[in-house]
């Protein structure tokens, strides 16, 4: 990265095994899973029935009763990660300017559910029904200006929109944009919501979704298993606030880890599947650990996309050993979508905050369902029980559909 260094000082999260980092942080560590039958819609004559979604918020005790009809709930996941980031920070009470505060989000998709019913009643009704609100509920970059409004902040807002890469694209443009000037601190991450119709039709009638264990659906995410047969959607938020180093321990902030790395590639090669070999995630992996200054074999724990489909685990596998090379026999890797499903734009962002907290605390969360090897997938997987470990650097990586590829390097906070 430029020179300079990055600091995360907040964290919060909305996902399906916990609505805050406190309660989704143990539930990774126990191996517990949020996939289950979906409630939100009548699932008949889908391809796929289960997803992991978001349980017992309850909107109203976070919104009033006007910003909850008027919010999409991927924003509103959004908020509520961001307000637990900034509480844990303290950085709106340090006397920071808010035009030195931004806020940059990843998206993958948007306001999808209000698009699909507004379609619907264009249909039936006509243009005049349209609501006036369907274009500012639906587009990616509202969510970060309603955070931007929410918490008054007035440095720079924009959305990331690069499918499930979106999160980690998010943290890594934010990086810059303090080690750049624009500003001193960001709020960054990612936040969606996609499970409703045309959301689980459209992925899975292109054969994305898992196709197994419905009557077990807790085991249907099973990444580098021989039986992965696709992911499975989730839904949520994840937060981080990122401050220019010397800033936030000169305001004696509680720093929680460093960034110190980010790489990003294309593979220009298809618009759903990945690049063969994983040449194109290499290349970010790569990258990321350069512009970090260390060696490959320093490394501890590697947070991997791992969404269970057939080509991104074997791909990602043979990407992280072309790139950490023999470390990669001896790297711990493993997947949170077996727990949490693939939540998109927020993947990366929620992601993050796992590999924060398995810095802090030293267990590496698991890879659940993980029950028959695949050749083509022998790393390993930290199979079904979290593992005691002094993690001092970690990467994490994100791939998504359209070739986009990023990783990051987080690091144990030093002075």
């Amino acid at each position: 990265m430029e020179p300079g260094r990055i600091a995360v000082t907040g964290m919060g999260a909305v996902t399906p095994i916990g609505n805050t980092v406190e309660e989704f942080w143990p539930a990774l560590q126990q191996g517990r899973s949020g996939v289950g039958p979906i409630t939100s819609f009548d699932t008949e004559g889908y391809n796929c029935r289960i997803a992991a979604e978001v349980r017992d918020l309850d909107f109203e005790q976070h919104f009033d009763r006007k910003e909850n009809r008027k919010l999409e709930s991927f924003v509103k996941y959004g908020i509520i990660a961001a307000r637990e980031a900034v509480r844990e920070s303290g950085i709106l009470d340090s006397g920071l300017p808010p035009e030195e505060i931004g806020c940059i989000t990843g998206v993958g998709i948007g306001g999808i559910e209000f698009s699909q019913n507004e379609c619907i009643k264009l249909g039936k009704n006509g243009p005049r029904r349209t609501s006036p609100l369907v274009i500012p509920r639906i587009i990616a970059n509202i969510a970060p200006g309603h955070i931007s409004i929410d918490l008054g902040l007035k440095g720079p807002s924009f959305a990331v929109v690069s499918a499930c890469a979106a999160g980690t694209h998010a943290i890594g443009e934010s990086c810059y944009s303090i080690l750049r000037g624009d500003c001193r601190a960001v709020i960054a991450g990612g936040c969606e919501s996609c499970i409703c119709e045309i959301g689980i039709a459209g992925f899975g009638n292109m054969q994305a979704l898992a196709s197994h264990g419905y009557e077990n659906p807790e085991e249907a995410s099973c990444p580098f298993d021989a039986k992965r047969s696709g992911f499975v959607m989730g839904e949520g938020s994840g937060m981080l606030v990122l401050e220019d180093y010397e800033y936030a321990r000169g305001r004696g902030a509680n720093i929680l880890a460093e960034i110190i790395g980010y790489g990003l590639s294309s593979d220009a090669y298809h618009i759903t599947a990945p690049s063969p070999g994983g040449v194109g995630g290499a290349r970010a992996m790569a990258q990321a650990i350069e512009r970090a200054g260390i060696r490959p074999d320093e490394v501890d724990y590697v947070n991997a996309h791992g969404t269970s489909t057939p080509l991104n685990d074997r791909n990602e596998t043979e990407a992280i050993k072309s790139v950490l090379g023999d470390h990669a026999g001896k790297v711990a890797i493993s997947s949170n979508k077996s727990m949490i499903g693939h939540l998109l734009g927020a993947a990366g962002a929620v992601e993050a905050i796992a590999s924060i907290k398995t810095i802090l605390d030293g267990v590496i969360p698991p890879t659940i369902n993980y029950r028959d090897a695949d050749p083509e997938c022998d790393l390993d997987y930290v199979p079904n029980e979290k593992r005691d470990a002094e993690v001092g650097v970690v990467m994490s990586n994100s791939l998504g559909f359209g070739g986009h590829n990023c990783s990051i390097i987080l690091r144990r906070a030093a002075n």
